[in-house]
């Protein structure tokens, strides 16, 4: 029952689903993918036409600030989804969307909404800027990369990753450190922490929550972990910097 518990929790943070699109013409597919390339400058220049006076947008609400605000939410997602098919993490991209979302739907004017699509907008592409800086070119890493943030809620062993890479488990250690920079354990904890940090700063899942969601061997270790990483408990990160986008 706890460990079914943990997956969900996991799962309910990252798995977030919009089943509502309309088919975006050709020139929203372009924009997406400029977002998606890291070029933020040609994001820029793409901005320049407010989005609450963009023509176009289905009805989706009578309520004309209402149905800016849906639009809103089904460009977040679709930048959400293209930018994890161009490598950004599952865990952070839906941080951001859930953060921009909830900016979108505590917003008061148009003005103002087009304010949060364009940050959001920037933020992502930023983000994509360095994940094209830091591409890893081996499928073999890129199995035990996928592996990695579809299992943060487990405890993940070097023999299941060497499995999955049809590796030895002492080659793909040294694959692993030559092209990502870190050991396998490192990694694996290091991305721990940022779900947590997203989960701290964007849910209100508690600490204990998600300290075993994300099997860390217990709570207390999941406060001193984040401690040594940035000085902060897991309170005082929360207190902090909750409602805010994760940053790495």
């Amino acid at each position: 029952m706890a460990s079914q518990r943990k997956k969900i929790s996991y799962h309910e943070f990252l798995n977030r689903e919009y089943e509502f699109f309309h088919a975006p013409l050709a020139p929203e597919l372009d924009f997406y993918e400029t977002i998606q390339s890291g070029d933020i400058r040609q994001v820029r220049k793409l901005l320049t036409e407010p989005f609450h006076l963009k023509e176009g947008f289905g009805v989706l609400s009578k309520d004309p600030l209402s149905n800016l605000k849906y639009h809103l939410t089904i460009t977040t997602a679709m930048v959400a989804r293209y930018c994890i098919s161009g490598g950004l993490s599952q865990a952070e991209s839906y941080s951001l969307s859930d953060y921009y979302i909830r900016l979108g739907d505590e917003a008061k004017t148009p003005e103002e909404i087009t304010d949060i699509h364009n940050d959001m907008c920037i933020h992502y592409a930023s983000r994509m800027q360095n994940v094209r800086r830091s591409t890893i070119s081996s499928k073999a890493i890129n199995k035990c990369i996928n592996y990695i943030y579809e299992h943060l809620h487990t405890r993940i062993k070097l023999d299941t990753l060497a499995e999955i890479a049809n590796l030895t488990p002492t080659y793909l250690s040294r694959l692993f450190k030559k092209e990502t920079g870190y050991s396998v354990s490192e990694y694996i904890k290091t991305k721990k922490l940022e779900t947590a940090k997203a989960m701290l700063s964007a849910s209100d899942y508690s600490i204990a929550e998600i300290s075993v969601s994300l099997a860390f061997p217990s709570q207390s270790y999941f406060t001193n972990l984040l401690k040594k990483d940035c000085g902060l408990t897991p309170k005082q990160y929360r207190d902090r910097y909750f409602g805010q986008p994760f940053e790495k």
